[in-house]
């Protein structure tokens, strides 16, 4: 049996309209995970400043979390995109169904050792013998909910991958309106709920996760045929797991390592006061809502890389290079100057500090200018994982964080304060972006060389 035939096919037609069309939903999915987060600290918040302290430790873990089950989505996405792109639909629900069950085995991996550390954990994090309590009270549900995060996210990767961003995307945005519903609701009990508070923005999420894993486990089953009965041979779920685990786990350290080097370019500009500091955090709370255009698609641009990879129609891998770099120069451009414009509007309704302002315009005035590079290096590490690479991109993200970034932030820091700061941000960005241009082209092309000088393949 073939599997639906509800998504066309990413191996034919134009590259740039393919893109468009997987981006698009992904947008609303991506804005709406963010709006996820925003809608719980702001109810959370109106309970004090006890359970909104509580709640801040708790992101570190959170995060380290969702980073592992982002990058299992992306080892899923990439291997089962591959295998789907060279037709061998018997595999393709074969590597499904054991990447699900090594997400639920992991996931109940993190709820048993999360729920027997949790104490020393929070301890070594910071936490005070006042905050345990509450801390407690949200990561014990969050724990036992666990599964509820990273299957779905290996379900919806396996979606994306054979060319079905769609329902992605509606279930992201069902996930944060009813969260949205939720919250409120079981924080302060109304309509005759209980009173839960921090508990109670937990359960929320656990509940509105839960529906999100009944939703992706029918698509996946369902509508798409995607998953076939669970293997008992050993040998082949490690074979299974291997295949996932070699760009996933690369990926689980890509995205780690961005938040890292983020506490520590806080830690750099804590020197220069704290209104440096919220200057920062409101700029930083602006830059992804204008860069989730980017984000969009480096989620779509992996599993349309590696269909075409498996399949392989390697002039298409060089077309796909080639739009991105001109869509992250345009689009790019065109982000650096609308900032230039409505930087001091949109920060001014987050602060009416002077010195607040002027660091956060700082910015998103010069920081903007290399958001082209920024765009492309996400694209060029999707489409490494997409095409089974996984080092390049790991390689890349490394080097822009310790290899570059971090180095040129603390010189430029050092000699001309904030203004250094963001200057050497935006040439980190411009020169890993110039840099992943060239690797993912060269790749390309090294492709399309060894394609047609093989007599096997150039007869595909």
């Amino acid at each position: 049996m073939s599997l639906s035939k509800s998504s066309p096919s990413l191996l034919e037609g134009s590259v740039s309209s393919h893109l468009q069309r997987l981006a698009l939903p992904m947008v609303w999915g991506i804005l709406a995970a963010m709006s996820f987060n925003i809608a719980d600290t702001y109810f959370v918040s109106q309970l004090g400043d006890g359970p909104l302290a509580a709640m801040s430790f708790t992101f570190p873990v959170v995060m380290a979390i969702n980073s592992f089950a982002i990058g299992l989505g992306a080892g899923t996405s990439s291997a089962v995109a591959r295998v789907y792109g060279a037709g061998d639909i018997k595999n393709v629900r074969r590597l499904v169904t054991d990447a699900s069950v090594l997400a639920l085995l992991i996931a109940i991996v993190i709820t048993v050792i999360g729920l027997a550390t949790m104490r020393p954990l929070f301890e070594l994090l910071g936490a005070g013998p006042d905050m345990l309590p509450l801390i407690a009270d949200y990561m014990i549900p969050w724990y036992l909910g666990t599964i509820f995060v990273i299957v779905p996210t290996v379900a919806l990767a396996a979606l994306r991958a054979i060319g079905n961003s769609a329902v992605t995307g509606r279930i992201m945005v069902a996930v944060a309106l009813l969260n949205l519903i939720l919250d409120p609701i079981l924080i302060f009990g109304l309509f005759g709920f209980p009173r839960l508070e921090l508990q109670g923005a937990a359960i929320a999420t656990i509940i509105v996760r839960a529906l999100s894993f009944i939703a992706a486990l029918y698509f996946i089953i369902k509508k798409e045929h995607l998953m076939t009965a669970p293997q008992w041979r050993l040998s082949g779920l490690l074979e299974s797991w291997r295949k996932v685990l070699a760009v996933g786990l690369p990926a689980v350290l890509t995205n780690v390592i961005i938040p890292v080097s983020g506490g520590v370019v806080v830690a750099l500009v804590a020197v220069h006061g704290e209104d440096a500091v919220a200057g920062l955090g409101v700029a930083l709370r602006v830059e992804p809502l204008a860069l989730i255009v980017f984000y969009a698609l480096s989620s779509v641009v992996g599993p349309f890389m590696g269909q075409n990879a498996g399949a392989e129609k390697t002039d298409r891998l060089r077309e796909t290079v080639s739009v991105l770099a001109r869509f992250c120069l345009v689009f790019g451009a065109g982000l650096a100057v609308l900032l230039y414009f409505v930087a001091e509007p949109i920060v001014s309704l987050f602060s009416d500090s002077t010195e607040v302002l002027a660091v956060a315009v700082a910015y998103l005035t010069l920081v903007p200018l290399s958001y082209a590079g920024y765009g492309f290096v996400m694209s060029a590490n999707a489409a490494f994982n997409g095409l089974g690479k996984p080092l390049p991109a790991t390689v890349i993200s490394f080097l822009r964080v310790l290899g570059l970034y971090l180095p040129l932030a603390w010189i430029g820091n050092s000699l001309w304060g904030m203004t250094g700061l963001f200057v050497a941000t935006a040439a980190s960005n411009l020169i890993l972006g110039f840099i992943s241009w060239w690797w993912l082209r060269r790749d390309t092309h090294q492709r399309t060389a060894e394609t047609t000088s093989s007599p096997e393949l150039s007869t595909n």
